[in-house]
């Protein structure tokens, strides 16, 4: 309802998603500084949180002391206030998280497959919906405002990489997750690009408290990245914003990649899970799981330390092209690698990238991110969150949201040239 209308009900409303999203960045807050971040009047903050805390919306966490005059009283998000759902479907597994209204994690399921059928999706999704509503109980239960679904666009395609069977490439183009999970399950369901997803996470819980200005990648099976400016998700008229694997840049060095028979490789052929694996298999070293590489295997080490600057002089081309058309304050890697690895691999494209940088752009600062795996569900699970209680209900959701893809085209999934 942000911009729209001007009676004293929609300000009111506004105001209150207002002191709601300070009282999130803070973690806790007083009245008074409430009123300094939202611009309102100490007797309208006062009014409004007074009834968020009757609605159950806000709960008084203590008093601050030591400063002029009396306490402080100090007011934080209630748990009980809300609970969402996030379900991410990934290439090789699905992540669904529910969380209460503070950001809490109440419960988490992860499900592993060989490849994402949408009928396995379907009984997988249902099954675990199911049990979160059922671990809420009656009386929590009508405090869950919907599901977040987080996927990669064109899921189905990319078979020359990941080798999908037909049969699943065709049945995602009839599937519609959307009307599929409201019609089954009866709550608002929101959908978001994976990638999108985790930088909503980011900008949440993560290096949005910090930036707002900020390029997150997510080093999944296939890489992917969600921009944010002036703290607002960047998706564009097609959803599309951000698209890194496509990204050109050069022949990648390892000789389990194909050299293209075009100019140029794409991102996604030298920044991705996917080639890690490929890579490591077709030199001998058998691994189904990133995860497999944590600790790191003596005899993989050397494979992993090859792919990781092939990785990292993508990254840093990609990353170069980028800020010469955005402005950006920083940059988070983050995704399926294990920790000290990701740690490694980001400080490898750091040096990279200082090496390449051109004169005439301004270096973003780079950095690992702290969510990991779980960032694309606990993103989906905040756009319910924030459709109902964000300051901006255009703030995550953008307007080209039914236009997005999330069906393999005959035209995807072709080796680039």
């Amino acid at each position: 309802m942000a911009g729209k209308g001007s009676n004293s009900v929609q300000l009111r409303h506004y105001n209150e998603r207002v002191v709601l999203d300070a009282v999130r960045r803070f973690g806790e807050a007083s009245k008074a500084e409430i009123a300094r971040f939202a611009h309102l009047t100490p007797p309208a903050v006062a009014g409004i949180v007074d009834s968020l805390v009757a609605a159950g919306y806000l709960s008084e966490n203590g008093k601050r002391f030591g400063e002029r005059g009396q306490p402080s009283a100090l007011y934080r998000l209630a748990d009980d206030g809300a609970y969402a759902i996030g379900v991410h479907i990934g290439r090789r597994a699905m992540d669904a998280i529910l969380i209460n209204f503070s950001g809490g994690t109440v419960a988490f399921e992860t499900h592993e497959y060989d490849h994402p059928d949408p009928k396995s999706i379907r009984d997988l999704g249902e099954g675990t919906i199911s049990r979160f509503k059922s671990l809420l109980g009656e009386e929590k239960l009508t405090r869950l405002v919907g599901i977040g679904i987080s996927a990669p666009y064109f899921i189905g395609g990319w078979d020359a990489e990941l080798g999908f069977p037909s049969d699943v490439q065709m049945a995602w183009r009839n599937f519609d997750l959307r009307s599929h999970f409201s019609e089954t399950l009866g709550l608002p369901v929101f959908i978001e690009n994976d990638a999108s997803a985790a930088a909503v996470a980011e900008l949440v819980y993560g290096l949005g408290k910090e930036f707002s200005d900020f390029l997150h990648v997510s080093l999944t099976t296939f890489v992917g990245a969600g921009l944010v400016l002036d703290g607002t998700l960047q998706t564009g008229p097609n959803g599309n914003t951000a698209a890194y694997g496509p990204f050109p840049v050069t022949h990648s060095s390892l000789n389990s990649v194909p050299k293209p028979a075009g100019r140029f490789e794409v991102l996604l052929h030298r920044a991705s899970i996917y080639t890690l694996v490929h890579h490591l298999r077709h030199n001998g070293f058998p691994i189904i799981r990133v995860r497999d590489l944590d600790p790191m295997p003596e005899a993989a080490r050397l494979l992993v330390a090859e792919w990781q600057d092939d990785c990292a002089d993508a990254l840093a081309q990609a990353i170069i092209g980028t800020i010469a058309v955005v402005d950006l304050e920083t940059v988070v890697i983050d995704g399926l690698l294990p920790e000290p690895l990701l740690l490694d691999t980001v400080e490898r494209m750091r040096l990279r990238f200082s090496e390449m940088l051109p004169p005439g752009l301004i270096p973003p600062k780079i950095t690992a991110g702290a969510l990991g795996a779980r960032g694309s569900a606990l993103g989906a699970s905040l756009l319910p969150i924030y459709s109902m209680f964000g300051p901006d209900t255009g703030v995550l959701m953008k307007k080209g949201l039914d236009k997005k893809p999330l069906m393999i085209g005959s035209e995807y999934g072709r080796r680039s040239s």
